[in-house]
This record gives C-alpha cells, structure tokens and sequence, in this order.
C-alpha cells in the first residue's frame, strides 16, 4: 500500500466531517481552507467518497458534504481503499484486487506478503472515525 496525496487529504476531509456529525453539512471551501487541499482536488475526492455511501451532499445555501452514516461505522481502509487503492502490497496477496500469478503456489514473496497486508488491514480496519 502506498498512501497517495489523494488518501492523504481524503482522511483529512473525513477527519473534518466527522467532528461535524450531526451538525449539519460542511462546505468543501471550508475544509479546503481548514486542512490546506486545493478545493477541485478535493471536490473530487469527496464526491469519489459519495459514490460509494460514505458521503452524503446536499446543495444550497446552507449544502455541502456530511457522514453518510456513523463515524464508528467507518475504518479509514474504507477511505484508503477507495482513494488510493488496495491495502496490499502486490495484487496477488489482495483481497480486494486480486490478480492471479502464475508463480502464487511458489512465489518466495506472498507470505510476507500476506503478512504485511494483513497487518496494515488490521490497524487501518481498526481505526474509526469515530469512537
């Protein structure tokens, strides 16, 4: 796994809404401004996090984006996920983007692998939101 800019600043943005749950929607220039991620950068994220339910938006006056559901009810592997891609370090140990190899069965490289996907997963599944 390697955490892009674009992970980097989703976790931020989610960290911002999450303060603000149950307070009603934030405005991406606030979040924007508040963490230091240019706007359309994360006007994208945010709406790549909308198309899978972790976000909700609503647009006016008074609009912007909020938890689709309970901060303790997301990890940031889910943010991870769907910002920067899967958690493991080679798609053959992936349980998300799975490649098949054809050196799998042999491969000197999957358990450490695996192990190494394993533990990243648990932390990042581990760590909410919210508590």
């Amino acid at each position: 796994m390697k955490l892009s800019k674009k992970g980097e600043y989703a976790l931020k943005a989610m960290i911002e809404l999450a303060r603000a749950y149950k307070k009603g929607p934030v405005r991406i220039s606030s979040i924007a401004e508040k963490e230091g991620i240019p706007k359309k950068f994360l006007e994208r994220i945010l709406m790549d996090l909308k198309k899978v339910g972790i976000l909700k938006s609503s647009r006016g006056a008074g609009g912007g984006y909020e938890l689709a559901k309970a901060p303790k009810e997301i990890s940031f592997a889910d943010v991870i996920r769907v910002t920067s891609g899967p958690l493991a370090p080679l798609r053959c140990v992936s349980k998300y983007a799975h490649i098949n190899c054809p050196h799998e069965k042999s491969c000197g490289l999957k358990k450490v692998m695996q192990d190494v996907r394993n533990a990243v997963a648990t932390v990042l599944e581990r760590e909410k939101f919210g508590k």
